[in-house]
């Protein structure tokens, strides 16, 4: 573990100082005026440019006469990637000036949650995907045609009412979810695989029970191929939604019950396994540093793994099973942001590789998205624009499959390809299969256990 992962400090959300204005306006200013003397982090995302151009552009330059209530343009732009803490600010823990901008724009948005506002004008309707997804059980058809960018009727509504921006995609709900479908999957298990002994069970994460449940499938047919029967549990949403929004209670609430529901697993010696990186980084990281001193969640944390962390696993200790095939065509990976965070290195990257024969093309940068931010009125646009390189870069790597860990960031990185198509004119092209894939689906693909 690195010492920016060791090091870094609770979130002391139970202190009641925590939620003072007056303490937390000092603190950004101790923490901006670190960043305006730097700058090392311009590039990142929309934030640092947005705090830069409040100080270039003050009455004197500096920061003192940047008045406090513009530092929500600077909080609202943040993604809580991480990125900055991870892998540029050369002043984290345990530096002595212990800066955490993501940390403290998280900070911003509790006082602010508690004070009866929210970080953008989006709908929180965006938040709830578990009562979006049970409805969704029922109404699947009807939210689907609604969702749909070409729905010149419904869309301009939800971008009036629902602060969703009408070229925005938004994921769609499949039924059944899931969970429901792996209790009637039955992969054969691998009796002679040498990962046999192992126990583990997959947490689902919500946009994978209720929106891409092949990513569960494929995941399900991989560990079965390598002789793991592993059950898939969902006893409710990571709240990563819920931190965006500054809402540390339900957070933690939520932590509280997935470990709990967990706890019978892990002590019979399973691994946890999730399935989209933002969950992993809430089980790992995000609820340890919430909940230092529960015990459920430290021994979650500790037996959690990223999936394609899971695979680099059992290929290093065990040996992964033969019938591996080459993938045609070439894959162009993004690195998701919150994959990044974990510290525990590009993984998605290592377990492609271990395809035979593999065209693999790496792309570490943001993608723009930002969680549910990056539909909204107020940042879609942003987001595009931020995610400009990325989309740029895969189009000119040209090759077949386009994946990332991260669901939101393959999405929007296919639209802003989209976007430099259609602007381009004729004579551009998109990679043959367009839609966006998680890798587990790849690596399944090149096992032959998925179409």
């Amino acid at each position: 573990m690195s010492d920016k992962v060791s090091a870094r400090h609770i979130i002391d959300w139970q202190n009641s100082a925590y939620f003072d204005a007056d303490k937390l306006d000092q603190e950004m200013r101790r923490v901006f005026e670190v960043c305006h003397g730097c700058r090392a982090c311009n590039r990142l995302c929309d934030s640092f440019p947005r705090l830069f151009e409040l100080i270039d552009h003050s009455p004197d330059e500096t920061l003192e006469t940047v008045p406090s209530n513009e530092f929500k343009k600077v909080a609202d732009a943040c993604t809580l990637c991480d990125m900055c803490y991870m892998s540029t600010c050369p002043y984290t823990p345990p530096h002595e000036w212990a800066i955490d901008v993501p940390h403290l724009m998280l900070r911003y948005r509790a006082v602010e949650h508690g004070a009866g506002g929210a970080p953008t004008r989006a709908h929180p309707r965006l938040a709830e995907t578990d009562a979006n997804g049970r409805i969704a059980q029922v109404l699947a058809p009807v939210m689907n045609w609604g969702a749909d960018r070409r729905n010149g009727l419904t869309r301009p509504v939800l971008e009036k009412l629902g602060g969703v921006h009408r070229d925005a995609p938004l994921p769609r709900y499949e039924t059944p979810t899931l969970v429901k479908r792996a209790k009637k999957l039955k992969p054969a298990i691998n009796d002679q695989a040498t990962a046999r002994g192992r126990k583990a069970v997959i947490f689902a994460t919500c946009f994978a029970n209720y929106n891409r449940p092949e990513i569960g499938e494929a995941a399900l047919a991989v560990l079965a191929k390598n002789g793991i029967a592993a059950d898939v549990v969902y006893p409710q949403c990571c709240g990563m939604p819920q931190l965006e929004q500054g809402d540390l209670a339900r957070v933690v609430a939520g932590a509280r019950a997935v470990s709990q529901a967990l706890a019978p697993y892990i002590e019979q010696g399973h691994d946890v396994v999730t399935l989209v990186p933002s969950c992993a980084l809430m089980l790992k990281s995000e609820w340890p540093l919430l909940l230092p001193e529960d015990a459920a969640v430290k021994a979650l944390a500790a037996r959690t793994f990223d999936m394609p962390e899971y695979i680099v696993d059992i290929a290093r200790k065990e040996k992964l099973s033969d019938g591996l095939k080459p993938l045609e065509g070439g894959v162009t990976l993004h690195l998701a942001c919150h994959a990044r965070a974990q510290n525990i290195g590009r993984k998605a990257s290592d377990m492609l590789a271990l395809i035979p024969e593999i065209k693999l093309d790496m792309i570490e940068r943001c993608s723009g998205h930002g969680g549910s931010l990056g539909v909204t009125v107020e940042f879609h646009e942003i987001a595009l624009k931020v995610g400009r390189p990325v989309a740029r870069a895969a189009l000119e790597k040209a090759n077949r499959f386009v994946a990332s860990e991260c669901p939101l960031a393959a999405t929007h990185i296919v639209n802003g390809m989209e976007k430099l198509v259609a602007e381009a004119g004729p004579g551009q092209g998109l990679p043959a299969d367009r839609r966006a894939f998680h890798p587990i689906e790849l690596f399944a693909k090149a096992y032959g256990v998925m179409p």
